[in-house]
């Protein structure tokens, strides 16, 4: 990989700095991007207006083709543009959409399929949750129960899902569903498009530890009910659902973005060690606090120099020069990183702050809004959201190494 400066990216860069400086200072007050702040109505309301400032613009999905409402600029300006939103905490950008589903269907959608969903998600004017975990299959996907029985041009789907993020403001769901009772496993499942306003749906927030309360809460299980699914709303053959779910796994498991919020919100440690003073002098003059936090330093910038490798990676992805093999390994190797250095993270900052660390963002006394408060009770659940730390092992070991399966 040259990791020469590439001409024009700069300047790109510094066009989304200052668009995304003006922008956030219209957020909502004590705004950090999180769940809690994407979860309530003036949050998600905020999160529509930038999204449609953005869409206006084509920054959305920069990459896209222009005929699905893309820029058709590099990669590597949407990198640039990812870092730069991440960095100011940015909104206006659904992960699922934008992230996840617009991707797969730009791979493996038919060509109805793009012209009908990707422009609405490059204009940020819908948005997509992602329907995939259930009570008894989370990690273990293949094993999901919920069932489309298929009835002339329609599926008929029945069904719960559950910790599926934003679904209560979303308007469409990506879904693994079970489409035959003969064949086993992920030789069953189908991948099915549900508009999320259909008869028969019903979501219901499910409150986590750092939510506190129902409101806040990002997190939501969703029932099926003899729900109606046009057969035209799969994506890919029946019981050929698990090539696209992978394909989706990829792009989700990437995560360009996350570096640069982490690199954000080192500089606002720094400066909260700069100002504060024990026994007498400010905190980043001590040599043990200067090793975490410089230890920190390094491992984000590690995390970015990888982001950039798989991003890469997915370009040669889409010219054929890469095989979907190598593309998951390093997805699998970047999230399993990710998930590791987010916890790391989470408990420097605890470890600095001390007892403040332990104050929820309304105190007054709660250091950077009471960011490692939400961090420490959020943090492990990385290692389980988008597949385990184990799966990603696996896939390492099988994919990346080469290794049998036992």
């Amino acid at each position: 990989m040259d990791f020469e400066p590439i001409p024009g990216l700069a300047e790109a860069r510094k066009k989304y700095d200052d668009f995304f400086r003006e922008e956030m200072k219209k957020a909502p007050p004590g705004w950090e991007g999180g769940p809690e702040d994407l979860a309530t109505h003036e949050g998600h309301a905020f999160q529509r207006y930038v999204a449609r400032e953005l869409g206006k613009r084509g920054w959305v999905c920069l990459a896209w083709p222009k005929k699905y409402g893309g820029l058709e600029k590099s990669h590597f300006e949407q990198l640039a543009f990812n870092e730069a939103r991440a960095y100011w905490k940015a909104p206006g950008v659904d992960q699922f959409g934008a992230g996840m589903i617009g991707p797969t269907l730009l791979a493996v959608g038919s060509e109805e399929q793009k012209e009908r969903f990707l422009p609405p998600i490059a204009r940020g004017e819908i948005w997509w949750a992602q329907l995939w975990s259930e009570p008894n299959a989370g990690s273990d996907l293949a094993a999901a129960q919920t069932f489309a029985q298929r009835e002339g041009d329609d599926y008929i789907v029945n069904g719960q899902k559950c910790w599926t993020s934003g679904a209560h403001h979303a308007d469409w769901g990506f879904a693994v569903v079970r489409t035959s009772r003969e064949q086993t496993r992920s030789r069953a499942l189908s991948y099915l498009l549900i508009d999320l306003r259909s008869q028969g749906i019903t979501i219901n927030p499910l409150a986590t530890m750092s939510s506190h309360r129902t409101q806040e809460a990002y997190f939501n299980e969703i029932f099926l009910d003899n729900v109606r699914v046009p057969v035209v709303n799969r994506v890919g053959e029946e019981n050929d659902g698990w090539r696209m779910i992978r394909a989706t796994m990829n792009f989700e498991r990437s995560g360009l973005s996350a570096y640069g919020a982490m690199r954000r919100e080192l500089l606002e440690l720094i400066e909260f060690c700069r100002e504060t003073k024990w026994q007498g002098e400010p905190l980043l003059n001590k040599p043990l606090v200067r090793d975490r936090l410089a230890q920190l330093a390094i491992d984000i910038e590690a995390g970015m120099a990888s982001a950039r490798h798989v991003l890469w990676g997915q370009y040669k992805l889409f010219l054929g020069e890469e095989s979907p093999r190598d593309q998951a390994t390093r997805s699998s190797s970047l999230k399993y990183y990710r998930s590791e250095l987010s916890q790391r993270f989470a408990y420097t900052g605890c470890q600095i702050f001390g007892l403040y660390s332990q104050l929820k963002r309304e105190s007054r006394w709660a250091p950077l809004y009471g960011k490692f408060e939400k961090e420490y009770q959020s943090c492990l659940g990385n290692n389980i959201a988008s597949g385990t730390t184990e799966i990603q092992k696996n896939i390492i070991a099988w994919e990346g190494l080469g290794l049998p399966r036992i």
